[in-house]
């Protein structure tokens, strides 16, 4: 039996005077998932999110259903928003509060006594490595460090569910992997995550689920790998790479069934690119077949670029208004 959702919109719409931002949206969310929200600039990413945060009210007769935990948005907001935390993506910080200061002020508005405040903000700056800049003004932060403490404030009042809203950007390739880390960490420790971007392949490797939105309606929501069946049919690419090159294990590949195509490493390296039929071609067997071959693996991770791909497929091109 599937779990009840954090989040469930059901046909939601909304404008603004003469632009359509959302038509008809619907999705779930399923509890304890990191479910990616992704689209191009434009396409009513941010609109979403905003009710969700219950900070833009569903105007009438607009809002066929939006629930958080169960509880409707608008009759139940401040029940819904004990229970989560929003992240946007343009934060304004008091950036003359030192780290310490600032995460403080919020406990204290959540109403969180002294010693609880000091167990909660030691545990956040714990897990956003942040505990070495506690006394640090946040004016003399880098822009992957105030990223850490917005994150860090979010979870100041131990939310079950996070709303983050292209929470990468403008960081650099190093703090943007770190982030991820503490996402999945956060997971790991029960919470629900909807996170927000316009690049799919950022949250590739993070998401489980994802719904893309283009132009104010729902192209696709479903499991990650459903993306790729459902635009390239049954076909997957992913990269095997061993630790030298080994042609017996090349050509054994070759010839399990269902296995589309191997492409040899380039010279000095050793990297297979493999297209086969997920439906006939387990994954299982692509590395037992490799090992029993005497190959010594080193990773085996699913082509950015598919994903890409089927992200082009299902938006259209231009910028939506």
């Amino acid at each position: 039996m599937e779990p009840a959702p954090v989040i469930h919109i059901q046909n939601l719409s909304h404008r603004y005077k003469t632009h359509q931002a959302l038509s008809g949206v619907s999705f779930t969310v399923l509890p304890q998932s990191i479910h990616g929200f992704v689209g191009p600039n434009g396409a009513g990413k941010t609109t979403t999110l905003k009710i969700l945060a219950t900070l833009l009210k569903p105007q009438p007769g607009s809002l066929a259903g939006v629930h958080v935990f169960g509880q409707d948005i608008v009759l139940q907001r401040n029940a819904v928003r004990r229970r989560m935390g929003f992240m946007p993506d343009h934060f304004s910080m008091y950036r003359q509060m030192s780290v310490f200061e600032y995460l403080d002020f919020f406990g204290a508005a959540y109403g969180l006594g002294q010693v609880q405040r000091d167990k909660i903000i030691g545990d956040v700056l714990t897990l956003t490595d942040m505990a070495g800049r506690r006394d640090d003004l946040i004016s003399g932060l880098s822009r992957g460090m105030q990223q850490r403490v917005s994150l860090a404030r979010v979870l100041v009042h131990d939310p079950d569910l996070l709303l983050l809203d292209e929470p990468a950007s403008g960081l650099d390739p190093r703090a943007r992997i770190e982030l991820m880390e503490i996402l999945e960490e956060l997971r790991r420790l029960g919470k629900t995550i909807f996170i927000s971007s316009h690049i799919l392949s950022e949250l590739a490797t993070l998401c489980d689920h994802v719904t893309i939105l283009d132009r104010g309606i729902v192209k696709y929501t479903g499991t990650m790998r459903g993306l790729i069946a459902n635009a390239d049919g049954a076909s997957a690419i992913y990269h095997l790479t061993l630790a030298a090159e080994h042609q017996p294990a090349g050509d054994a590949l070759a010839r399990l069934p269902g296995m589309q195509r191997v492409t040899p490493p380039l010279p000095n390296e050793a990297r297979y690119t493999l297209t086969f039929d997920r439906a006939q071609l387990p994954l299982n067997t692509i590395l037992q077949t490799a090992l029993a071959a005497g190959a010594q693996i080193v990773s085996f991770t699913e082509d950015v670029k598919h994903l890409n791909q089927a992200f082009m497929d299902l938006t259209e091109p231009g910028v939506g208004g």
